[in-house]
């Protein structure tokens, strides 16, 4: 893909912005928790929420694709299936998955692709086996494809050493279907499937970062959501109407979890001018995010990091058009992505002439003029994305970038609706 200069401010409307990929891959998953179909509008179809209707359509339910809705009826009983569940390229599927299947009687393997089969999975495996189930797979269960032999586990307790999601998405699965649990981290992580199931009737009962869920008695409620724009995806846009000069940008319908807009709230701290305006939220609160153009300023990021790591390599960009020298730190997490974005990320704004430092942990960027440059996405959609908004300033061609298509089919367009020159 290559990314021409924007020589315009950008002035839009953006409503048709991709529906939110956690929200639409707990949709089809938590489909399954209740006896009634569920109906689900605006679901993000997209290559790895796609793959996640297939595997829950391998384990029983039966999908109707009315176009902007879906109706998903659930199996009586989730089924052992006679196929390898492919997960694509979603480690938020697979491990979603692990959780939710330790717990059903029959045998499962869940596989990907090169990318997803490299990535570490005994984050969610070993909290799995050391409560009770059994998961096989190769690395010690560290890699996929992954054999897991469910059962129904006893209630356990589980403090995790790591605010993750996924981590505690999957225990509360495997709980749900079996005995209860108690379950804390050290801060709270995205909260989307305790609200979820909360709104689903189960008994979850959150404390910070503490839960406390009893076993699932009966079936919960179906889900009858419209799923909100991703404010993850909807990033890109903010970051690229805080880098233009007199852009202005509103992103409607958008999720507005105080756990997913930590990364607009940096950018409010560097000095971008934001605002949020609540609109509804059933079971989330959604709503528009209005974005005008004012010069950055360097910031250190060390606080809820679990809240803005999908959105890390395009603050990265932010940094790069900032005056002085930004941090972000306590993101190791980044090293285990799709790739590892923080080597990747500082080595393409190297590429771009941009001063920037690897840490540990982290990195260190210095604001400055950038150039056009050859980006390896490495198969990784959110560096693709950001260095395309970063070509809108300088030019960017980057390479595998139809890998975006797994989480956002649309960016493309909505690059050509505010005016940028691309070709595919």
């Amino acid at each position: 893909m290559k990314v021409r200069i924007l020589n315009e401010p950008i002035n839009a409307k953006l409503s048709r912005i991709a529906a939110d990929k956690s929200i639409s891959h707990r949709c089809a998953i938590f489909s399954l928790l209740s006896d009634k179909p569920s109906h689900v509008r605006n679901y993000l179809k997209a290559g790895d929420t796609l793959n996640t209707l297939d595997i829950v359509k391998a384990l029983g339910a039966q999908i109707q694709d009315r176009g902007e809705e879906l109706i998903i009826t659930p199996p009586e009983k989730i089924l052992e299936p006679d196929v390898v569940l492919e997960c694509g390229n979603s480690g938020t599927a697979m491990r979603l998955f692990m959780g939710l299947l330790a717990a059903q009687e029959g045998f499962f393997v869940l596989s990907g692709d090169k990318y997803l089969n490299r990535r570490p999975m005994a984050r969610v495996a070993k909290p799995l086996v050391a409560v009770g189930a059994k998961i096989d797979g190769a690395n010690e269960a560290n890699t996929a494809p992954l054999c897991i032999r469910g059962k129904k586990l006893d209630h356990f307790k589980y403090d995790s050493p790591v605010a993750s999601a996924q981590v505690k998405s999957a225990l509360l699965l495997a709980a749900l279907y079996s005995n209860g649990c108690e379950f804390s981290e050290p801060e709270l992580s995205r909260d989307h499937t305790e609200r979820m199931l909360k709104g689903m009737g189960a008994k979850i009962n959150t404390q910070g970062a503490s839960i406390a869920l009893e076993p699932m008695s009966t079936p919960l409620a179906p889900l009858d959501i419209d799923v909100p724009n991703d404010p993850s995806s909807a990033f890109f846009f903010a970051v690229a109407a805080c880098i233009i000069p007199n852009s202005h940008i509103v992103l409607k319908n958008v999720l507005l979890n105080e756990t997913r807009i930590e990364a607009y709230k940096i950018l409010q701290k560097m000095g971008a001018d934001i605002k949020f305006k609540e609109i509804s939220g059933k079971y989330e609160s959604i709503g528009d995010i209005e974005i005008r153009y004012a010069a950055l300023n360097a910031v250190e990021v060390s606080e809820n990091i679990s809240w803005l790591i999908d959105e890390a390599p395009a603050l990265a960009i932010a940094f790069a058009n900032a005056k002085g020298t930004s941090v972000l730190k306590n993101a190791k997490e980044l090293r285990v992505k799709e790739c590892d974005r923080i080597a990747v990320t500082v080595a393409g704004l190297k590429k771009c002439g941009i001063k920037a430092r690897e840490l540990e942990d982290g990195f260190e960027v210095s604001g400055s003029d950038a150039s056009c440059a050859i980006i390896d996405s490495h198969g990784d959609h959110r560096i693709a994305m950001s260095f395309a908004v970063l070509g809108l300033k300088c030019g960017m061609i980057i390479e595998k970038s139809e890998f975006i298509a797994t989480s956002f089919p649309n960016f493309v367009s909505i690059l050509r609706k505010i005016g940028a020159s691309v070709e595919d």
